[in-house]
């Protein structure tokens, strides 16, 4: 793999924290699921699909990366509770930044930041794929 932000994509565990206000979340849980990986979806929503989690304790432990495109509350405070059930690698979704998770220095833990996980799942003849060609060429990959 050519960077971090590429290799996160090779485990087989993730969560995917959502709250329906960044389309991208729905399109990176298809991709994960179709690439076979092990998704785990807690949807804060106010209309979450049947079957999603609906807290914490409901993630299981050990789970390897978290991925969270959230608005509506801070994903600082999803990234503490996660590490304390074993996930250490954590992709903050780009535009989610916050100022909790912009100060947050933890040498056990792993935060991507500031990038779209679609750039980097997303097919090579797709809005996606233009976007990561667009990317590579500015040196923004």
């Amino acid at each position: 793999m050519d960077n971090e932000r590429e290799d996160f994509w090779e485990k087989q565990s993730f969560v995917v924290i959502t709250d329906n206000t960044k389309p991208a979340m729905k399109y990176t849980i298809d991709e994960l699921t179709k690439r076979g990986k092990e998704v785990y979806i807690f949807d804060l929503s106010t209309n979450p699909d049947k079957g999603d989690i609906k807290s914490l304790d409901d993630i299981p432990d050990n789970v390897e990366n978290a991925v969270l495109g959230i608005t509506t509350s801070d994903p600082a405070d999803f990234v503490q509770s996660l590490k304390t059930r074993g996930c250490s690698n954590f992709w903050i979704h780009w535009r989610t930044e916050t100022p909790g998770i912009e100060e947050m220095r933890d040498s056990d833990i792993q935060i991507i930041k500031g990038k779209c996980p679609m750039m980097y799942l997303g097919k090579d003849f797709s809005i996606h794929g233009l976007h990561r060609s667009i990317a590579k060429f500015t040196g923004k990959y």
